[in-house]
């Protein structure tokens, strides 16, 4: 069968949908989207197969069929399934008939954009439909790289001296010399108990990121923007975060200038917090893509508080597969957009049965797919919290506890819980030692 490009092609969406059919797993690899194709009957049965696919069932005649329910009849019926699957004799050029499904759709959007285009009113409305042509350039797939390409790349970092860190600044020396920084593409779990300082961690990277420039996006599912920006300036302003409960009656002079300063610093940051208390991976993935859009040459940073409260797409058997579902997706997320991802976990209460506390892989609530998918998993442990007598008030342990390209190992951080900073526990030694010795 001959395919020729045109505003539709029917053909090679037929052979898309048949070779899904044949073998269930190149939907996976798609990156089409159902508004995609150009006939009405396909992008029903593509949106039937994704959201079969979501609800973890394997995608055949039969969950296709149930998915669309009395509207099959209205896209031919089950035969027309059936001949789908029939008419493709191999699933091998799955790629280069996703590939003219996506061209044909570029001509019919770029169409609609030039009469729009053609028809405008007002200077204003130039810029916007300008950007939607440049982002159809955007609708394609990625060219696979060659074996030299690799090489070449490889040779350039064996030949290029590195000055500084590879990744993201974590604001913290003795974790970046462990890390090199967060590496794009990473999927990172903080994990700990309830009171560890999950959250004013993942607000101190933020933070870290932002200073040097960055954009951080935090993703917070539980607590408000408000709250959040509340515990941030009390670290700027070294402010007790326990006078916000009556600021009017508990700010002192001193504490209403420092937080002005601390104000005034956090306008400055490219920071955005998305607060809403039900999200999905896809609400994720749309917010981190109009993030980078709007700055497109700086070092992104995103952080999710936290895994489980994720909303899924879909139903699934157990909570363990819809939390590996979740994970994997955030994978995919931090790979598509070239950006650490740090997701803040639950742990189980097994770890409060246990004489050492410090928590391990197992202690990761539904930890099911997050061991396999994680670059990186690290927990906090604070032995004050346990221990009223313990030799090291304030410390709290970073543990790394899997790094998929790099060591294993405890980093050691001085916790200032009363304004939720983290800082380097070598300078706080340092200048403690120092003062001793003036004094």
């Amino acid at each position: 069968m001959e395919y020729q490009l045109g505003i539709e092609n029917i053909e090679a969406e037929q052979a898309v949908l048949g070779s899904i059919f044949l073998e269930s797993d190149l939907l996976d690899e798609a990156i089409l989207q159902a508004q995609q194709f150009s006939k009405a009957s396909h992008r029903a049965i593509f949106k039937a197969m994704r959201e079969v696919q979501e609800a973890n069932k394997q995608v055949d005649i039969v969950t296709v069929v149930t998915q669309l329910g009395e509207a099959i009849e209205q896209i031919g019926g089950v035969s027309y399934l059936s001949d789908l699957a029939n008419a493709v004799p191999s699933t091998a050029n799955f790629k280069t008939y996703e590939q003219m499904i996506l061209e044909s759709y570029r001509v019919r959007e770029a169409r609609k954009l030039g009469a729009k285009l053609a028809t405008v009113t007002s200077e204003e409305e130039v810029p916007n439909i300008l950007q939607s042509l440049g982002e159809l350039q955007d609708i394609k797939r990625k060219k696979n790289r060659t074996k030299s390409d690799v090489l070449a790349d490889i040779f350039s970092d064996m030949s290029t001296p590195t000055q500084g860190l590879t990744g993201i600044d974590t604001g913290l020396d003795d974790l970046n010399r462990m890390t090199g920084g967060w590496q794009g593409g990473d999927l990172i779990i903080v994990a700990a108990r309830p009171s560890m300082g999950k959250t004013a961690f993942a607000l101190s990277l933020a933070q870290a990121n932002c200073e040097k420039g960055g954009v951080s996006d935090i993703f917070s599912l539980e607590m408000s923007d408000t709250q959040l920006v509340k515990r941030m300036l009390s670290g700027l302003g070294r402010v007790n975060g326990k006078k916000w409960s009556n600021p009017f009656e508990e700010f002192t002079n001193e504490d209403h200038e420092n937080m002005a300063n601390a104000i005034g610093h956090y306008e400055k940051w490219d920071i955005n917090i998305h607060d809403e208390p039900t999200q999905t991976v896809y609400d994720i993935r749309s917010k981190i893509k109009e993030s980078f859009k709007e700055h497109p040459d700086k070092k992104h940073l995103v952080i999710i508080d936290y895994l489980q409260l994720i909303s899924s797409v879909g139903k699934f058997e157990r909570k363990d597969l819809e939390i590996g579902h979740i994970s994997g997706m955030l994978k995919k997320i931090a790979r598509e957009f070239n950006v650490p991802v740090i997701a803040l976990s639950q742990l189980s209460r097994g770890v409060e049965q246990r004489q050492d506390k410090r928590p391990m892989m197992s202690d990761i609530r539904e930890s099911g797919s997050i061991e396999q998918d994680a670059d990186v998993i690290s927990f906090l442990y604070r032995d004050d919290y346990y221990n009223k007598d313990s030799e090291n008030p304030g410390i709290t342990e970073i543990i790394l506890g899997k790094q998929r390209n790099g060591p294993v190992d405890t980093v050691q951080t001085l916790f200032r819980k009363e304004y939720g900073q983290f800082l380097n526990l070598s300078k706080q030694l340092e200048a403690k030692v120092e003062a001793e010795l003036i004094g």
